[in-house]
């Protein structure tokens, strides 16, 4: 069990449980199936109506269904979720051992505990003579003497319906209230249900067989099995601890067509959103809410990105197998042949063609980068063509401390241009502290954006005039001798091999000293 904050923990391991984990493992999300042990249909012998299972132990299906999601990496403890709460990032999760998970989503599917009604034998024939839903059992019992117990008004629909499976049918009326009234009960009586309103009290039989139904005025009434309905109980700890509104017309959880609850991070399916759905009802709302939820961490996982510039660029490199041509800038090329070479660093260095060509001049070069996998690109560059003691590369953040001896003779910054949040200007700023008396500063920029570059990208391309950006570093006078300072157009290629052109900005100073 991991002790990391998640993508997904999923409370309770049944079909809506399962079917969402399934949904959220496939989209390569990390996810924890938090289960109980205790399905509501444990009672049972097999389901039916589960198109390609019918007829299989529920214990079969749910060892099937953990396979699969295991399969996608989803993770399954054995574990009573006890409390719950959702928070402004994440949803933690207490377990009955003493240990608390997290996610920065969760799906709650626990289903529901059914209350039976308070019949002498009743409980003990639960699942096997004593049924709560027609479509998962009625065809088993087709054509037997059936009874329907009410436990409410919506007794008066189950008993219609169980009409369906058999012409002998007694509907024991006693809980139904006004729900049988003179139009239901002329409905009943014309399908030939036999309706008993004294109100039953033991069900007899041989083990858990059903051979008659007591009833108060001391009837027998032959049966072979009889449908109910127990009253659905939801887990109010955990329910209350997320803070989740109900439906007032059930009582379950409220949610939208996806799932989604009155928690920000919290999901819910299966039974716990309609306490009368089938195995699948319940799994085609797991697989709703599974989507609905990897569709909300992938909104937030873009504006994670845009605030983190070192998750957007690694998700720009690690997506291609190249971003760039492996060939050095030209202008680095032009500009830079004729320095002497010593020491220099690069900020920004990508996959780090400027900085291998600098490393073959004679240069002793750090190139940093926020992506590892650019770093780890230009390292193996560097191995290739002999150069790796002289040309080194590191992840750094280029906000922060950089990890180099300084002074050094030469920074070079090329572009630093990004659509989410990096701080060019503060860079630069810092790169003018770094270069030693006599060094230089080589800055490279778009002044003009690539004819490649996608619309969103364009505002990060576009930058001021040369003079106008100049103006805004704030040179310190007297400690900066400009040698260049020019606008050329150029070739460019994008990060997906497109081609086009761009108009650069090129920069050489030289620190007095």
């Amino acid at each position: 069990m991991t002790a990391h904050t998640l993508d997904a923990i999923v409370i309770g391991g049944g079909a809506a449980g399962l079917s969402a984990a399934l949904m959220l493992g496939r989209a390569r999300r990390s996810v924890l199936v938090v289960d109980a042990g205790e399905p509501r249909n444990r009672f049972a012998a097999h389901v039916h109506g589960v198109l390609g299972h019918d007829g299989r132990p529920p214990a079969e299906l749910l060892r099937l269904g953990r396979e699969e999601v295991a399969g996608y990496g989803v993770e399954s403890v054995s574990a009573r979720a006890v409390g719950a709460r959702a928070l402004d990032d994440r949803v933690e999760v207490d377990l009955a051992d003493g240990s608390t998970v997290a996610g920065r989503v969760a799906i709650l599917t626990t289903g529901i505990v059914d209350e039976l009604p308070s019949i002498e034998g009743l409980a003990e024939r639960w699942g096997e003579t004593v049924l709560h839903c027609p479509y998962c059992h009625g065809w088993e019992v087709r054509g037997a003497r059936l009874g329907v117990i009410a436990t409410g008004p919506q007794s008066v629909h189950q008993a219609e319906l169980v009409r369906q499976w058999s012409e002998t049918v007694t509907f024991f009326s006693a809980a139904a209230g006004d729900a049988l009234d003179h139009a239901a009960r002329a409905r009943l009586l014309a399908r030939g249900v036999r309706i008993v309103e004294s109100p039953v009290i033991a069900l007899e039989g041989a083990g858990g067989g059903l051979e008659a139904v007591r009833t108060a005025d001391g009837e027998v009434h032959p049966l072979d099995a009889v449908f109910t309905a127990g009253l659905p109980r939801l887990d109010e700890a955990l329910v209350d601890g997320l803070g989740l509104a109900r439906d007032e017309a059930l009582g379950s959880v409220a949610v939208d067509a996806t799932g989604a609850t009155s928690a920000p991070r919290v999901w819910a399916a299966g039974n716990v959103v309609a306490p009368y759905g089938t195995i699948p009802a319940a799994m085609a709302t797991g697989s709703m809410a599974g989507g609905a939820a990897n569709g909300a961490l992938v909104v937030e996982d873009a504006e994670r990105a845009l605030a983190d510039p070192a998750a957007f660029w690694e998700a720009r490199y690690s997506g291609v197998d190249r971003a760039w041509s492996g060939e050095p800038n030209a202008a680095v090329v032009d500009v830079l042949a004729d320095l002497d070479p010593g020491t220099a660093l690069e900020l920004g260095c990508g996959e780090g063609a400027d900085a291998i060509w600098l490393a073959r001049r004679g240069w002793r070069v750090t190139g940093l980068d926020l992506s590892p996998t650019a770093v780890a690109r230009a390292s193996d560059a560097a191995r290739a063509v002999g150069v790796a003691e002289s040309a080194r590369f590191l992840v750094a953040d280029l906000a922060s401390e950089w990890p180099v001896e300084k002074p050094v003779d030469l920074v070079v910054a090329s572009f630093l241009h990004s659509p989410v949040a990096l701080d060019r200007a503060a860079a630069i700023a810092r790169a003018l502290e770094v270069v030693a008396p006599g060094g230089h500063l080589f800055l490279l920029s778009h002044v003009a954006p690539p004819t490649w570059a996608s619309p969103e990208d364009r505002a990060a391309f576009d930058l001021p005039d040369l003079e106008t950006e100049l103006a805004a570093l704030d040179i310190p006078a007297g400690d900066w001798v400009r040698i260049l300072a020019e606008e050329r157009p150029r070739p460019a290629q994008g990060p997906g091999g497109e081609r086009g052109r761009a108009v650069d900005g090129v920069v050489l100073l030289r620190r007095v000293g």
